[in-house]
Formats: structure tokens, sequence, C-alpha cells
């Protein structure tokens, strides 16, 4: 009888505990080669403790783990490269100084006569691992200045030239167009065929029911479930991530129109965007849609203040917005939450108190001085309001789960009570279940009467929120639908054929 192979990688009831904080109460997963498996899960799930584990950076507490059938122990990142894993993270950690084919052979450079290291057989090695991956990156290049998409592949081949046979990639479509994450599905699918087991991490269902073979659900830092992609549904998922059902991921309710809020006229930047117009009315949410680089998040940037523009006007409330100012924004009334929000919403090393009150120093400060006890009643508010999960509010934001960090930053800008609220891809990177948090509180504001722009690429949320969708192509507004008429295969022509206009104007 033949005998059946061992997994390529068994994690059995795993637990990891950070003082009282219970990272991994019974983390599970196990991995045969020749197949992707999708890991999903909310933020805070214990997913990324378990990749971790995986990874030789924590020792679980308990539990048993195998690789290819035999017992493992690792007490390091290089136990685990050693061991044939490879962890292919969301942002990629190159060296920018060095070429291509020295940060993938960094530390272990083919060497020559006299222990020299050979350039040539380096560059040579590098050019067949890409022919491999079917990726033409030039070897000789410096890092610096590749795209994001461009250096997971490099990962990736790092990865293959340390004989990996297991890869784990933590969220690595994240800042990928539709053009690069296909390419890197095509990758992964070729490493699958060749024996290669891959471990897939992403909060897009589309993405885990197009790609893997296998999926496996955790909740509260513990295995739920794995099913075969083509066994189980959306809703089954989503129920088994959240313990509950959600009735809608889209909760949008009704909200009287106001009066106009935000009126852009003829907004002009060379080479970025052109004759760009619309309104965004009291309790209105105006989606902002289009492919990656059509123009959407500049144009946000730009009625901020953040970036400067060639023509044109923007008023709030009627009287004219001063061109290039933040400060004249936020005074006006807008509140802008940005699409990085760890670079350009948070500063990470700060508490949440602190992230939290940063836009109302102003009006928090005696004599020049802000004590933290104010600091901390302020930001306690829409903490408690928005449901942050964090130990304290002493604690570091960088600390914070994604969807927990996406919630301080929109407590901040909800703290200055804004008239127009700007939020760009307002749930990127965050579970299903803040998701459906994220979009009832913007309904919950629109019913307040804010005004809100939302510029987002998930099709699903622009047509399930929005009042009015506007439609981006090549930095020009290519369609505009009201609610009613909004439909995906619409939308998608104008994205990316930049059909003339139809429906109201918005």
């Amino acid at each position: 009888m033949a005998t059946q192979s061992p997994p390529a990688l068994a994690l059995r009831h795993a637990s990891k505990t950070f003082g009282a904080v219970v990272a991994l109460a019974d983390g599970s997963i196990e991995l045969s080669a020749g197949e992707i498996h999708a890991l999903v899960g909310e933020n805070g799930a214990g997913k990324s403790t378990l990749v971790k584990i995986l990874a030789g950076v924590h020792l679980p507490d308990a539990g048993d783990f195998e690789v290819a059938g035999a017992p493992a122990v690792f007490r390091s990142p290089a136990d685990s490269k050693a061991a044939g894993i490879s962890v292919i993270y969301q942002e990629p950690t190159l060296f920018p100084d060095l070429t291509v084919a020295e940060n993938i052979f960094v530390g272990r450079q083919p060497r020559g006569r006299f222990g020299l290291i050979d350039r040539a057989a380096m560059r040579t090695e590098a050019r067949a691992l890409f022919e491999r991956l079917g990726v033409p990156i030039d070897p000789d290049r410096l890092a610096e200045g590749l795209s994001i998409a461009d250096q997971q592949i490099i990962e990736i081949a790092k990865a293959i030239s340390l004989d990996a046979t297991v890869l784990v990639m933590d969220e690595p479509t994240a800042a990928l167009s539709g053009v690069e994450v296909g390419r890197l599905f095509t990758v992964a699918r070729a490493l699958r065929d060749r024996g290669a087991a891959i471990l897939f991490i992403s909060h897009r269902f589309e993405e885990v029911f197009d790609l893997c073979d296998r999926v496996t659900v955790m909740r509260d830092g513990a295995y739920i479930d794995t099913h075969e992609t083509t066994a189980v549904t959306v809703d089954e998922l989503v129920r088994q991530m959240v313990g509950r059902d959600i009735a809608a991921l889209f909760p949008k309710t009704d909200a009287e129109i106001g009066a106009a809020v935000l009126e852009v006229a003829g907004l002009e930047r060379a080479g970025v965007f052109h004759d760009i117009a619309f309104t965004v009315r009291a309790g209105e949410i105006v989606a902002l849609a289009g492919l990656v680089g059509a123009g959407r998040s500049e144009v946000a940037r730009a009625v901020f203040g953040i970036d400067r523009y060639d023509a044109g006007a923007v008023r709030m409330s009627g009287s004219p917005l001063a061109p290039h100012s933040p400060r004249a924004a936020i005074a006006a009334g807008i509140g802008f939450v940005p699409e990085d929000r760890r670079k350009q919403g948070l500063v990470m090393p700060m508490s949440v108190a602190r992230n939290t009150a940063l836009t109302l120093r102003n009006r928090l400060a005696r004599a020049g001085l802000i004590s933290g006890r104010r600091e901390r009643e302020a930001a306690a508010e829409w903490d408690r309001r928005l449901q942050v999960k964090a130990a304290s509010p002493d604690a570091p934001v960088a600390t914070l789960s994604g969807g927990n960090q996406q919630k301080v930053v929109l407590g901040k800008w909800l703290a200055t009570e804004p008239k127009l609220l700007i939020v760009d891809e307002p749930t990127r990177g965050i579970d299903v279940g803040t998701k459906a948090e994220v979009h009832r509180l913007l309904s919950d504001l629109a019913g307040r009467g804010i005004a809100i722009l939302m510029i987002s690429s998930e099709l699903p949320e622009v047509l399930g929120m929005a009042d009015t969708v506007l439609v981006m192509h090549e930095g020009r507004i290519s369609g505009r639908f009201p609610r009613a008429e909004a439909t995906a295969e619409i939308v998608l022509r104008a994205a990316s054929a930049g059909s003339p206009n139809s429906g109201a104007a918005a």
C-alpha cells in the first residue's frame, strides 16, 4: 500500500501569551506540498502571532510543530529558514543601496578565487531565478525605487534560492494594482505546481477563492475550521470569522441630503488630473472610484491642501477655500483620513490618547502646555464611541491591530467635529467585521449631516455605501452615477475605458 506523505508543515494547538495578553490560545495550521492554503480571520484573531511562530520570531508556549513529519523547534528566524520556510511580508525589507542580485544573496554571496565575491556568478544565478519565475527583472539595478510588487518577487526569488519548500505570504496584495496581483498569482501557482506549500493571508475573499485550494479560519486566537474553497461560501467564512451573522457588510441607511458643503470646480494639475468638478452635500456619501493611478487620491490631497493645483477653485459652505493650506482646510471643517494610516495618519511611537488628541492640541492647551490627563480625557470619548481595543490609552498606537489603528485615525478627525470628512481607502487592510463597523460609522455620520468624500478601490464598498459614484479614468471624471443607477458593469466600464458620463450629475 502507498503511504501518504506527511504535511509539509503542521502546527497544532499552539499557544502564546505576552504577560496577561493571550495572543494565541489554540492555533493550528496544516500545509500540504503542492497547495495554496489561505488563512483568514479578523484583526486580532491570532494570524500574525501564528506566522511569527512559523518564522521563528516567537517560540510558542505550548503546542506541537512538525516540518515534513519531523518535530521542529525554532528559536530564531535562522532556524526557520534552515528548515525551508520563508516569510514574505506585505512590506518587503530590501537594502535600497544594493542591487537586486546582492539583495538575493546577501550574506551568502558566491565566492571565486582568493575568496572574493563572484559577481558574475551572482548575476547569472539571479537571472536564472527570474527566468524560472517568468519575471523580467534586471539583477544589476538598485533595489531603491522598485515597486512593492517587484520587491515581493525578489523576496520570492530569494526564498527559492534558499530551497524553501514552504512560503508564507502575509497580505502580499494590499499595495498592488490589479495587473501586479495577477502577476503575483501566476508566480504563486507556478510554485505550487512545482510542489511548494504556500500559506496565503488576505482579507480579500475574491483572492482567497480565486487563488487558494483550502482555507483555514481563526477567531479570538483559536483555530475554528478548515475548508476546501470549492465547498464553502463567503457567508459561511464570515460567520465563522466573526462568530455571528453579519446582516450586511454595507449597512447604509438613507440620510436627508442637505445643502452643498464642498464644491470643486475646474480643478487642474498638469499631468495628474484635469477639469475636476463635483459637489458633496450634507448627509451625502460621494465615492471616488477608479483604477490605481487614476488620480483619485491626488484630487483628495489637493482639496485638503496637501498638494498644489494649477487652476480651479474649492469652496466650503459657499466660501472660497485657500489652496495648499491644510490649516485652512481644518479651520473650514474638513477632516482627512489618508490612505496610508501608518505613515500619514498616525505617529506610531506615540500613545493612542496622544494620537487621538493631535488635532485638539490648540483647544486643550493652557498657557501653551497640555496635561496628559486632559489629553486622555479628550481621547477617551472617541475611543469609547469607536470601541478602540487597546491595552490602555497610554499604549503605543503601533501595538494596535490595523482595524483599531484606523479607528484612532477616524477618532482624531471626528473629534474636530468636521463638516466634511475625506476618507481614502477607509477599510484597506482591515478584517471583515471591522469593515462592517467602519461602514456603519460612515452611515451614521452621514445621518448626522456630515458630508463624506470616500475614495475606494473596492467596488462592493463603492456600490454598497455611496449615494453618488464618481468614476475617474486617467485624471478625468469619466462617469457620474446616482446610487440607483450604479452597477458593477457600468462603473468598471467607466474606470477602465473612460466611457462618456452617464446618469445624473453629482
